[in-house]
């Protein structure tokens, strides 16, 4: 059986992109250029890519054996802008959490 953690990473970034493409780009278009339907189609994505990487998160916990921290970690991540990218770049570290 392979390992989900490169598929979670990938999701992650995509999760990522996700989150910084709502809220940079079409949330201003929503409100400064009423085009709501900016919003309507990314925020899907997003929907589908956030439930994805937590999904995820909880499937690498369980592979790797992870503690519960860095599945608190990793879900924190998910709410905040460059979140998902700063917990990839302290997964490839040789000091995770």
């Amino acid at each position: 059986m392979s390992s989900s953690l490169p598929l979670f990473r990938k999701i992650g970034i995509a999760e990522g992109i996700s989150l910084l493409l709502l809220l940079g780009i079409a949330m201003p278009l929503k409100y400064f250029a009423d085009l709501p339907e900016a919003v309507k189609f990314t925020g899907w994505v997003h929907g589908i890519l956030f439930i994805a990487y937590c999904w995820l998160a909880y499937m690498v916990r369980e592979e790797k054996s992870w503690p519960f921290k860095m599945l608190v970690w990793a879900f924190l991540a998910a709410f905040l802008p460059f979140g998902t990218f700063l917990f990839d770049k302290k997964l490839r570290s040789d000091k995770p959490f």
